[in-house]
């Protein structure tokens, strides 16, 4: 698994995000297009309308989906996906009738599609952590000497300060 994981993973990603970003090109297709449309209208000065504003995230969330499906540019991919992520979850807050039967405990269906983006925020942040050589290990020994030669690296900092 620990070989293998974070490939799955961010081709995962990268399907869930490409696919409903296409979804987004196609009127009335995602379930999401207009409390998005909404919620972008709200946050953007100006006078952007609601089907460029959607247009503009479905685009946004292809070039995502394809960088994660490749693992090309994964940098900019990343940085694409943590500034589209909290806009995602803004909703909640924005528009609470809608997204909650029983703020905050019982989401609607709408309010679900926006939580379930807290495990893609998660799955974003192990492969952030990835995207410079870091790795998951499986062997507890293997991962105490890396924790300890880590920990010395950062007082030998701390020491030379």
């Amino acid at each position: 698994m620990a070989d293998h994981s974070v490939l799955l993973l961010r081709v995962a990603l990268g399907i869930v995000f490409f696919w409903f970003g296409i979804l987004k090109f196609f009127p009335d297709l995602s379930s999401a297009e207009e409390l998005a449309a909404r919620t972008i209208s709200r946050l953007m000065p100006g006078d952007l309308p609601g089907r460029t504003s959607v247009l503009i995230l479905a685009a946004w969330e292809c070039l995502i989906g394809l960088g994660l499906v490749s693992g090309r540019f994964m940098r900019v991919t990343l940085v694409l996906l943590f500034l589209q992520l909290p806009g995602t979850i803004l909703p909640l807050f924005m528009f609470p009738g809608e997204t909650f039967s029983r703020a905050p405990f019982a989401p609607t269906l709408e309010g679900q599609y926006i939580i379930k983006n807290l495990v893609l925020i998660a799955a974003a942040i192990v492969l952030g952590a990835t995207v410079r050589g870091g790795k998951v290990v499986a062997d507890p020994q293997i991962a105490e000497k890396a924790k300890k030669a880590e920990e010395e690296k950062l007082e030998r900092a701390k020491q030379e300060q």
